[in-house]
């Protein structure tokens, strides 16, 4: 266990020490309505409580609303302009080659589960998706694995072994809901069987691509979930619910998937130019590798504010920023952005050219996000809150300054 008493200082944030075991969750793409359609289905009892005796608040994501950059800001409490995750992928211009942003060497802060391991809090990490598994534990000391290669998972590399026979289950398809019941289990499991002072869960957002909130398949996932949440409450826990990103509908009337290929466009009036997608991941299932947030890098020589008018003037695009703008608006790092950031509307998604999006996978109408209709998200506790500065703008990465400095104590 840490200390009785200690407070640390991360990336210019004071976090004090949990005086009883702290569990945050990322519900990965949990748009708040999802919460709201389950409680109103009678399916999330616990969440019920949760906004009854608890605080339920509304936060912002970081924009572009994807997995790697909201996740690393959580994690670190500043944003993507501080640690430099600003997509989960991106055009490395050292290189020239476009590149997955999931090695810890493009991370420039440290994480706040790293510092509290330093000195000497437990920490523990479960996250669904492998991609993410390195950030999160860079450089921290403790358990940290996926759901994705549980069976991998080592005292070597990850801290801890046998991890299917701790939660009792089967490595799962990462296309399922199963992957993410891994996280909740093995966080239940871990907080039976451990104890860790803090412990960070981060899911999968399979469901909400597939599922509308109040859909059957939704209000299934958050009732399998609102069970997790009730024994990791039972078990003593302090519990802060956020999320990633939110979900929205990407189609026309008739529900087919209303695309922009950028790309494509700007081969005929702005030829050179080079369309980056930072939604791209492995996962393309899901989405088709199709999001509303895009950066475009210009030839040399180009007229930037032409070009910029012109993409601007395509239906389904709700804005056009140059690099300085955008890195100013959404607290990016310019130097690992475009020459221009294009964001669609909230129907709308962004895709490079047809032929290179593959859909066949896609058996649903398309969910997707990465703009800014994605930027709502929980920010749910099982404690009341209090100390909170009036008019406060929250964000989904104050939720372990919210969880460990302004929760009312309970007992003595």
């Amino acid at each position: 266990m840490a200390p009785d008493h200690f407070t640390i200082a991360v990336n210019g944030r004071e976090y004090a020490k949990p005086k009883q075991p702290v569990v945050v969750l990322c519900i990965d793409g949990c748009e708040p309505d999802y919460i709201t359609q389950a409680i109103q289905a009678g399916v999330a009892p616990f969440m019920k409580k949760m906004l009854e005796t608890g605080s339920s608040l509304l936060g912002d994501c970081v924009v572009p609303s994807f997995t790697n950059p909201n996740n690393l800001s959580i994690v670190t409490g500043v944003p993507p302009s501080v640690h430099g995750i600003c997509g989960n992928y991106f055009l490395d211009e050292t290189t020239g080659q476009e590149v997955m942003m999931n090695d810890p060497a493009y991370l420039r802060a440290p994480t706040l589960l790293a510092a509290f391991a330093d000195a000497g809090a437990s920490v523990a990490v479960v996250t669904a998706k492998d991609k993410l598994r390195t950030l999160l534990g860079h450089k921290m000391r403790g358990i940290c694995f996926s759901a994705e290669k549980a069976d991998q998972a080592t005292l070597d590399n990850g801290g801890i072994d046998k991890v299917l026979e701790l939660v009792g289950r089967p490595v799962p398809s990462v296309y399922s809901a199963d992957l993410s019941e891994i996280v909740f289990a093995a966080g239940v499991r871990l907080l039976e069987t451990r104890r860790p002072d803090i412990m960070y869960l981060s899911t999968t957002d399979y469901v909400q691509h597939k599922c509308a909130p109040g859909a059957q398949g939704a209000n299934d996932f958050y009732a399998m979930m609102d069970g997790y949440l009730a024994q990791l409450d039972a078990l003593g826990a302090v519990i802060g619910l956020t999320a990633d990103h939110g979900m929205s509908a990407k189609t026309d009337a008739a529900g087919r998937p209303h695309i922009v290929f950028l790309q494509e466009a700007l081969d005929s009036f702005a030829p050179g130019s080079r369309v980056i997608l930072p939604i791209t991941d492995p996962y393309v299932v899901h989405h088709g590798a199709l999001g509303s947030f895009a950066t475009v890098y210009l030839q040399p020589g180009a007229d930037g504010p032409s070009v910029a008018a012109a993409i601007a003037a395509t239906d389904g695009v709700e804005m056009v920023l140059t690099r300085e703008q955008a890195a100013q608006r959404f607290e990016l790092p310019a130097d690992r952005i475009g020459d221009l950031v294009v964001v669609a509307d909230h129907l709308t998604v962004l895709g490079t050219r047809q032929a290179e999006h593959d859909l066949t996978g896609l058996t649903v109408p398309l969910r997707s996000h990465g703009g800014l209709s994605e930027q709502k998200v929980p920010l749910l506790f099982n404690r009341a809150l209090q100390g909170l500065a009036p008019g406060r703008r929250l964000r989904n990465f104050d939720v372990f300054d919210l969880a460990l400095n302004h929760l009312v104590p309970v007992g003595p």
